[in-house]
């Protein structure tokens, strides 16, 4: 992401000069006379925590602040007791305060002490007329809740996995109730447990939902007298994505797996970077149980807690089929850090050359993490965490969107060079910095030539009236330099006029898929009221989402995606800008896949020759999106643009009327 005010500089280490059945397919049907073969990533996924995608977001946790680590850093009104309040239900009485003496790791300082000096009780009557019921309702005891980020939505028949650490610090045993509310604190759930032991402990329940509710809290309520002290106070739904422990939101999740994205890219974004050398997004520190991950500040102006780190997203990748993209800093910090944008982003930081091999073992770590056998020093703790296979992993990126400065270029050839020397097999992708041209575009792409990356990363937020004037823009690419990954791009806007010129530009990056090896559109996901970057592909609440144009335009290539690309089977009047089609072909299903672009006001006619092809069916499946061109859809509207599918009669040459507005996919099958 890049905006004058922002630093979201992200890239990714992706391609290969020499790109082998990394990329490309295998053929196994005959691909037609003519074709040439094209990347298999081509189409894929970037995701970065902003917008609070992760946290709040894709990750299912549903406690805001759970380790009590939020802090001014994170945001100038936050503190480690943020989003908890303190409550003396039936008149009872104690107190709550943060320690840092003894926690439960050293990554994770903050927990809480919650000290029940007396219990109460719950009147019915004041001198002989009722009490309220704010009052007289709920059980007495000393504790805390939490509403969740925004709130927690609840149904009837639901079941939630509760965890949290504690200890007993008085003589006495506490009991504790755990429970769901309403904000009137009916109880929708509970179970009690007894906080008995002297270190430590793990503590788990499951709460069965009885009565839903939309505004639900996570409450904690020691109904004994006594002191405990807790932390890493966790609550996630039963039903994750594949139902995994410590997952991801099902549904978002599931969107996510129905694009078929060939890879994701993560965790950022200028999240990698970092405000300065001290918020880098260091992998080492995101796996592992949560408990002993270090949570820090987020760029964007709230806080990670890295429930969803490096072993989630590798995770993730596996369970959808997607290949994992991690992107690493290359050892200075973003440009734009501290706020400097406002002076021309002079901000960038470079990690001391003496602290430079340190550094370059842990990108070298984190390959032997997801590769190494479980002998190894890394294999044996991805193999500790649940995963005795290895991941697999093909590329890796290194820096994003950063100034080309000598202090960058210096690192990040020291690091690219070890990488080479000991894992030549993997992908590198490098950074052309934050714009589509300029200083430092050129001054990236001279590093690449200079050091023949395998993969360079493009990044530009543009106008839909660019995309449509530079399709062209990689027919002029050197067939013989490095890749290009364009591994942020969108047009600023999420009306169907953005998506379908999105559409219309990437026919270039298709027919340019010998050059262009990846492309993922940015940014991937956006909470509704918690939204920095406004053009986005998805956006969510706590309880449901919409899908923009700009979503099924991107569903449309990558599902539709092919290995080769075949010249002239659609004809169109070249010199009309508003206009474009590719085709591809599927070697594995032997499917011929043409797409068709109009991005003017009326309707434009296609020439469709299928002659390259020995064989194919008469009919074909064909899904259109269309409509006005400043239609979107809307939580309010969620479906006023979406994509319809139906067949038609084909032969070995027709004509196909495009309508204005739209991107047509025909699918047509081989005999």
């Amino acid at each position: 992401m890049k905006m004058i005010r922002y630093c979201q500089l992200t890239t990714f280490v992706i391609g290969s000069i020499f790109f082998s059945a990394n990329t490309f397919s295998q053929t196994k049907n005959i691909s037609p006379a003519g074709s040439r073969m094209i990347s298999s990533d081509i189409f894929g996924l970037f995701f970065e925590d902003i917008n609070y995608a992760a946290d709040g977001g894709l990750y299912a946790e549903l406690v805001q602040n759970r380790s009590f680590e939020y802090s001014p850093t994170d945001n100038k009104q936050w503190q480690a007791l943020s989003f908890w309040e303190y409550i003396t239900p039936g008149f009872s009485y104690g107190s709550l305060q943060i320690e840092t003496n003894t926690p439960v790791h050293p990554n994770n300082p903050h927990y809480a002490v919650l000290n029940s000096e007396h219990v109460g009780t719950v009147p019915q009557q004041n001198n002989g007329q009722p009490l309220p019921s704010s009052i007289t309702t709920g059980r007495p005891g000393v504790g805390i809740k939490n509403p969740g980020f925004g709130n927690i939505i609840t149904k009837k028949g639901e079941r939630f996995h509760v965890a949290f650490f504690a200890k007993q610090l008085s003589v006495q045993p506490v009991d504790l109730f755990v429970s769901l509310q309403d904000p009137k604190g009916n109880i929708l759930a509970e179970q009690k447990l007894t906080i008995d032991k002297k270190e430590w402990n793990k503590y788990t329940a499951t709460l069965s939902v009885t009565a839903g509710h939309d505004s639900t809290q996570v409450v904690l309520l020691a109904t004994s007298k006594g002191k405990i002290a807790l932390d890493v106070i966790s609550v996630f739904p039963e039903h994750t994505f594949k139902n995994r422990p410590n997952g991801l939101r099902a549904d978002l999740a599931q969107l996510l797996a129905d694009m078929k994205p060939s890879f994701i890219r993560f965790p950022g974004g200028c999240l990698v970077h970092g405000d300065g050398l001290g918020n880098m997004y260091r992998w080492k520190t995101t796996i592992g149980p949560i408990e002993q991950r270090t949570e820090q500040k987020n760029i964007w102006g709230y806080h990670q807690t890295v429930g969803l780190g490096y072993y989630e997203y590798f995770q993730f990748c596996e369970d959808i089929g997607a290949k994992p993209l991690p992107v690493l800093p290359a050892a200075v910090s973003c440009q734009n850090s501290g706020g400097t944008w406002r002076i021309g982003g002079t901000g960038q930081r470079a990690i001391p050359l003496e602290e430079m091999q340190e550094y370059i073992q842990e990108v070298l770590d984190l390959i032997e993490w997801a590769n190494g056998p479980v002998t190894s020093t890394w294999g044996a703790k991805r193999a500790a965490a649940g995963h005795p296979a290895p991941f697999n992993l093909q590329y890796v990126g290194i820096g994003n969107e950063d100034k080309i400065t000598p202090e960058f270029e210096q690192r990040f050839t020291m690091i690219n060079n070890a990488v080479k020397a000991k894992y030549p097999n993997i992908i590198l992708v490098g950074t052309s910095g934050p714009f589509h041209s300029g200083e430092d575009f050129e001054k990236g792409w001279a590093v690449a030539n200079q050091l023949k990356v395998d993969v360079i990363d493009e990044h530009y937020y543009v106008q839909p009236e660019w995309l449509i004037s530079n399709q062209y823009r990689y027919d002029k690419y050197n067939r013989n330099a490095s890749k290009v990954y364009l591994g942020e791009y969108a047009s600023w806007g999420n009306k169907l006029y953005n998506a379908i010129a999105e559409g219309l530009y990437m026919t270039g990056l298709e027919r340019n898929g010998d050059v262009v090896s990846m492309a993922s559109y940015a940014p991937l996901l956006a909470k509704d009221q918690f939204t920095q970057w406004k053009t986005d592909m998805i956006f969510f609440s706590n309880s449901t989402y919409y899908l923009t144009p700009n979503y099924y335009v991107q569903k449309l290539f990558s599902t539709n995606a092919g290995d080769h690309y075949v010249d002239k089977v659609i004809v169109k009047n070249n010199a009309d800008s508003l206009q474009a089609g590719s085709c591809v072909y599927d070697s594995k299903t032997g499917d011929i896949i043409l797409k068709l672009v109009n991005a003017g006001k009326q309707a434009r006619q296609f020439q469709l020759n299928l002659a390259a092809f020995k064989k194919t069916a008469s009919v074909a499946t064909v899904t259109q999106l269309s409509g006005d061109a400043d239609a979107e859809n809307s939580f309010r509207s969620a479906n006023a643009v979406a994509p319809v599918t139906s067949t038609i009669n084909v032969s070995k040459k027709f004509n196909y009327e495009s309508p204005a507005m739209s991107l047509t996919v025909i699918r047509i099958k081989t005999k």
